[in-house]
């Protein structure tokens, strides 16, 4: 796997899964989190937040890292 890939699943997945437990605790007042656990609308919106994380989230940020060591060299 390159080292691009490394970077984007590493850093768009923080980012999903922060997102999706971030959610989850918020809503946790409205239903209790088992509840929202068992629900199949959770598991979509954090795959979707997985998919935004790594694929939108995590080329930005190899793009800027990029940018970064291009700049210091």
């Amino acid at each position: 796997m390159s080292e691009r890939w490394k970077y984007q699943l590493k850093s768009g997945g923080i980012w999903g899964l922060f997102m999706s437990v971030f959610i989850l605790l918020f809503n946790s007042k409205e239903q209790p989190i088992a509840v929202q656990l068992e629900h199949f609308e959770f598991w979509i919106r954090t795959v979707v937040y997985l998919i935004i994380g790594i694929f939108g989230l995590g080329y930005y940020n190899w793009k800027q890292k990029v940018k970064r060591d291009n700049s210091t060299k």
